[in-house]
């Protein structure tokens, strides 16, 4: 919960920023890959998968061995492509980190390959894999990274949801010029609004491939990059093809929630609704509240307001978090994933037919301990118990 000032946009106590800086270095202070973390290596390892990523950027390239992208912000949109291999024990909702690089393909997640790619590049790879899937069934799947990512951890979180996911779409990368510095929370939001533009290119380069529909999810800050995007792509007067449009994914979304209201009324309600995964225990978002001084979108407590005004809520508050903030739940989903999406389509219409009271049990594919989301449709309000693995 924020503060009645915080909400009002008055400037934090320092009681409360010392909270926002603890809460801001447990975010950080787990592990992570430091300079030539992104060192190659062919070395393989039974059991392992390997995962083509590829990669949209405003990130400004680093050539310097073992790395491929640093946190300053480039000229403008580039790309590349990455393999990645993950090892075969890997823990669903987890990364395993080398603790040297290049690490060991048996344990470790892995950079087997990785290459720059021009405009034209990208899109003959992209259309490569596409010929890959039988028509109908070729999709994308979009992650848009948040606040305080380095490129190794956006490329590899990238790999682990397209890996646990287990869904057949084309992974595509769209990561921007976070500076990975817990202190850089300003800076980011600066990147992050810069990315907009090529956030649109990219999706209308997708729109215009082979592709038959295009997936998205955001997580944290990534939120503002995608809700501007697609307001300006909305009033530009030159929509993408709604046929290609599937899922909009927000996951923790760290946006205002007067200015993802104001920009819902401006735009109107979206063709096919927002799913919004929010959790109230989220210290991240909190923290953001004191700084930004207003209340964020993935903590927000009024769940049928938000599906008032056209977007479909799932409550994650009682799934145990694997980090300790709590900020990182969307990630211990994607092995329900498929599940999940074919459940919001299920029920989405079953309400287009009028209402109607169901019950519907979405399991994982790991043993676990089980924990329920409560799912919160636009129009008309559907207590959905869910089922899902927290994957621990």
């Amino acid at each position: 919960m924020t503060s009645s000032a915080s909400r009002n946009g008055k400037t934090a106590s320092p009681a409360a920023m010392v909270l926002l800086v603890a809460a801001l270095v447990l975010a950080a202070c787990a592990g992570r890959p430091g300079p030539g973390s992104l060192l190659e290596t062919q070395a393989d390892a039974p059991g392992a998968t390997a995962h083509e990523i590829l990669i949209a950027t405003t990130r400004k390239r680093d050539t310097t061995r073992g790395s491929l992208f640093s946190g300053e912000r480039g000229g403008g949109l580039d790309h590349a492509v990455a393999t990645v291999s993950v090892p075969p024990e890997h823990k669903p909702g987890a990364i395993e980190w080398p603790s040297i690089p290049p690490g060991d393909p048996a344990k470790d997640f892995t950079l087997r390959s990785a290459s720059y790619l021009d405009d034209k590049g990208f899109s003959a790879e992209l259309e490569r894999q596409l010929a890959k899937r039988p028509k109908g069934k070729r999709e994308v799947f979009v992650f848009v990274h948040g606040y305080n990512t380095r490129f190794p951890e956006a490329l590899y979180r990238m790999t682990q949801l397209k890996h646990d996911s287990n869904m057949p779409s084309v992974p595509v990368l769209f990561t921007w010029a976070s500076s990975g510095d817990v202190t850089g929370y300003l800076y980011d939001t600066n990147s992050a609004t810069i990315a907009r533009d090529s956030l649109e290119r990219t999706l209308r380069a997708l729109a215009a491939s082979s592709a038959d529909r295009i997936n998205v999810l955001a997580h944290s800050m990534g939120n503002w990059v995608l809700t501007e995007t697609v307001r300006q792509i909305r009033i530009s007067g030159k929509p993408l093809p709604a046929h290609k449009i599937g899922l909009m994914a927000m996951a923790a979304p760290d946006v205002d929630v007067d200015v993802f209201k104001a920009q819902l009324r401006r735009t109107g309600k979206p063709e096919r609704p927002y799913v919004i995964l929010i959790s109230r225990d989220d210290r991240a978002l909190q923290a953001s509240s004191l700084l930004a001084g207003g209340e964020r979108l993935g903590a927000y407590g009024d769940e049928e307001e938000l599906a008032k005004l056209g977007a479909v809520v799932v409550d994650l508050t009682e799934v145990k978090g694997d980090d300790a903030v709590n900020h990182g739940k969307f990630a211990q989903l994607a092995q329900v994933a498929p599940e999940l999406g074919q459940a919001l389509q299920s029920l989405e219409l079953q309400q287009q037919s009028g209402p109607t009271e169901t019950t519907l049990d979405v399991v994982g594919n790991t043993v676990g301990n089980t924990a329920k989301a409560a799912v919160t449709f636009p129009l008309k309000i559907l207590a959905a118990p869910i089922n899902i693995l927290s994957g621990r």
